[in-house]
């Protein structure tokens, strides 16, 4: 099979393109003939060695994948040779990637792909929608509502969160960097957009939700100025952080314990398969019905992996700013 692998870590110059053994389904796991595949940050520090995790040589990067199932191992109960699915949590913790013809992965991180969905689609929403469920619902239990306030709404995770967020009746107020996405952000529901380039972002918080400030707080950043967040909460919210491993804010103990407030942080592939599949099946109810779309910003045939992970890199590590959405790589 063809597929995009390396055998050391660096940068996006380590990845090649070539020939592989198409792997065989062991016990119950499913080989996909994948259609698309999603890149994720992570799949560059990985790449990188900033993210340290066991890798099989040669390895094939990527998280997220949708396809048809092409064979299934022993024990397999969940899917049938011909099924399009779905899915994320590949390229981790010694498993191998997406970036082939055909992924073998265990059918319990794999879900049905809802009829007329398109593979791109549900690749693109994968970890990053995955990740957005679990914030929201597993980590804050959000309620109708209660106001979100979400940093980069037009980005992966915040895109997803957006709308999720609207899904349940919750109110929605996230930040954006040009005219543009705020557009874009609105056109995915968000209820205030604020620029962060020209307005005080904590003042705009507070106006849009009548000086009470945010239920829940949906850090995608690295997060800097903890004093800030507190400043912009609701009395008893909620403040979830997935981003920025080598962050040390400070932490204002004092504010933080007088307004009630709860702080929580998580890794999606930390997770286990319940928890993501959870996550998985409101997915596949808001994908089918349109209240869950992604933004595809740019694609790359699979040949062009190494090029998609140094545009992935100059967006997120060197502030390019030519990204809105997720970056997608295809197999034909």
């Amino acid at each position: 099979m063809k597929a995009a692998y390396y055998d050391a870590t660096g940068g996006p110059e380590v990845i090649r393109f070539g020939d592989l053994p198409t792997p065989e389904p062991q016990a119950g796991e499913v080989r996909v003939k994948v259609v698309a595949a999603a890149l994720n940050p992570v799949d560059t520090y990985i790449r990188a060695g900033k993210v340290a995790m066991p890798l099989p040589k040669p390895f094939i990067p990527g998280c997220d994948l949708a396809g048809t199932v092409e064979a299934v191992g022993p024990g397999v109960t969940r899917f049938k040779v011909g099924d399009r699915v779905w899915g994320s949590n590949q390229g981790l913790l010694g498993r191998q990637g997406t970036f082939a013809e055909y992924c073998c992965a265990s059918e319990e991180f794999l879900y049905p792909l809802p009829a007329g969905v398109r593979e791109s689609d549900a690749a693109a929403l994968a970890l990053v929608g995955i990740t957005a469920h679990l914030g929201l619902f597993w980590r804050t239990n959000l309620k109708a509502g209660e106001t979100v306030f979400v940093n980069g709404g037009t980005g992966g995770v915040g895109l997803c969160v957006v709308q999720m967020a609207k899904a349940v009746g919750a109110k929605v107020v996230t930040t954006v960097g040009s005219a543009a996405k705020a557009e874009l952000a609105k056109q995915l529901g968000a209820d205030t957009v604020i620029n962060y380039k020209t307005e005080d972002v904590a003042a705009a918080v507070k106006a849009a939700t009548d000086g009470r400030g945010a239920d829940v707080f949906f850090e995608t950043l690295p997060p800097t100025d903890l004093d800030r967040t507190v400043d912009m909460m609701a009395p008893r919210g909620r403040i979830v952080v997935m981003a920025g491993r080598q962050a040390r804010p400070v932490f204002p103990n004092g504010p933080f314990y007088v307004k009630g407030l709860s702080l929580f942080g998580f890794v999606m592939f930390a997770m286990t398969a319940d928890e993501q599949r959870a996550c998985a099946n409101d997915m596949n109810s808001w994908i089918a019905s349109v209240k869950l779309r992604p933004l595809i910003g740019k694609t790359f045939p699979l040949s062009e992996a190494a090029a998609a992970h140094q545009f992935q890199e100059e967006n997120t590590v060197g502030g390019a700013g030519t990204l809105t959405g997720k970056v997608l790589v295809v197999m034909s």
